[in-house]
């Protein structure tokens, strides 16, 4: 099979091979699936870099993935299938090649609405915001969202599940507002300019009380802001560190507003676990309550690494490898 494989870490431009492997071969628990498609996420950007923890080298990258089961367990060859995971990519083979082995126990069927570029698009972003906004904060129904950096993709995905969700008002908290006719603008009651004023203004909203759950998909500088905005009792989701690794904060303030913080890493979810939650996600892409985000551009595999340098360059939408 012919896939993109990284031996050392490095700039992916120089880094970045395009190479002929043996194809996987089936074996008991597993299935071969063939990529139809597969996303580039700025993990996998910086996976290559060597940002990223526990990679095993040499390495095919890519966690996000559509295709068609091409061998494993009867009743599920000839389906179609979607999938992400934290090992794919690190210390298993991932998407980014024609073919993928993964677990039995990770196949997924592909919400029948989407295509397969749409499909592969959905899993790191959605799977990150379920697991903050459900499973960690475990937000309820009439609560109030807020989301800092709520145009990039995560941003996006969380503005849909909070509301699929049933959060009562939902602010959206970036340098700029989300893209007209995006899925997040469709989704937030306001947007907030982020800045020294976004916690007095989330607060303005919410009759001085500020948001019962924030998702800070930034990180790092915005940190600090991102934990102005609780409520008492509230919960703050913290899932990266731009700008800034570090962090301070009034710890009095912290304990008198009784506030949570929780760190997510979807990087600690397989392709097993991450299963179960695209699971739970299907039924709301194929009634549309869920939408995939804007796929900005299909690349062949031969033009694999201009995908990831594209992604580097922090350019909006999505971009798939189509092998």
């Amino acid at each position: 099979m012919r896939a993109l494989q990284f031996r050392a870490f490095g700039d992916p431009a120089t880094q970045l091979a395009l190479v002929d492997l043996p194809d996987p071969q089936p074996r008991s628990g597993w299935a071969i699936v063939r990529v139809h498609a597969a996303s580039v996420n700025p993990s996998d950007v910086k996976n290559v870099l060597g940002q990223m923890e526990e990679t095993v080298l040499p390495r095919v990258p890519g966690r996000d993935f559509s295709g068609v089961v091409e061998a494993g367990p009867p009743g599920w060859v000839g389906t179609e299938v979607w999938g992400t995971g934290g090992d794919a990519g690190f210390t298993l083979d991932g998407s980014h090649a024609e073919l993928v082995a993964i677990p039995e126990a990770a196949l997924t069927r592909k919400p029948a609405m989407l295509d397969h570029a749409e499909a592969a698009s959905i899993g790191v972003a959605f799977v990150v915001g379920w697991l903050g906004l459900a499973d960690y904060a475990r937000l309820r129904k009439g609560e109030n969202v807020a989301i800092v950096g709520v145009s990039d993709g995560v941003g996006g995905a969380v503005a849909q599940l909070a509301r699929a969700l049933g959060a009562r008002h939902i602010f959206g908290i970036d340098r700029h507002p989300p893209a007209e006719g995006s899925p997040a603008a469709s989704r937030i009651d306001a947007y907030v300019a982020s800045g020294t004023s976004s916690a007095a203004a989330v607060r303005a909203q919410t009759g001085g009380r500020g948001a019962d759950v924030v998702f800070d998909a930034v990180g790092g500088v915005m940190f600090e802001t991102a934990l102005s905005c609780l409520a008492q009792k509230g919960r703050l989701i913290e899932i990266a560190a731009t700008g800034r690794r570090r962090v301070e904060f009034d710890l009095v303030d912290f304990y008198h507003n009784e506030s949570r913080l929780f760190g997510v890493d979807s990087r600690k979810l397989g392709l097993v676990e991450s299963a179960g939650i695209l699971n739970r996600l299907a039924p709301g892409f194929d009634n549309g309550s869920l939408e995939p985000p804007l796929v900005r551009s299909v690349l062949s595999l031969d033009r694999s690494v201009e995908a990831y340098q594209t992604v580097a360059s922090g350019a909006e939408g999505r971009i798939v490898i189509r092998p």
